[in-house]
């Protein structure tokens, strides 16, 4: 499934991300792929970040298209990106809700 996001250039955590060049924390950047997750799988829920590679800066009010693979026993791959620009590659721990 995929899905699309923007984080809101008036977003609480930007302001000193840094000053004068603001860009979206990590910490927010995966809480909207675990919302987008929620929404694709909703009969499961993530236990934990295997791996996650953040691979480029995101910055409010930019686009974001976000891919998971198929939920496997207890994984899921998720692939995010900005245009043709890949932002993020990862695997996410899932559990049954």
């Amino acid at each position: 499934m995929t899905s699309a996001f923007t984080i809101n250039p008036g977003h609480p955590a930007l302001p000193g991300h840094f000053p004068g060049n603001p860009v979206v924390p990590g910490v927010v950047l995966l809480e909207h792929l675990l919302d987008a997750l929620a929404r694709a799988h909703p009969d499961r829920t993530c236990t934990g970040v295997r791996r996650m590679k953040f691979l480029r800066l995101l910055r409010a009010g930019e686009t974001v298209q976000v891919s998971f693979g198929e939920a496997r026993a207890d994984t899921v791959s998720v692939k995010a990106a900005v245009g043709a620009e890949p932002l993020v590659d990862g695997r996410l721990t899932l559990s049954p809700v």
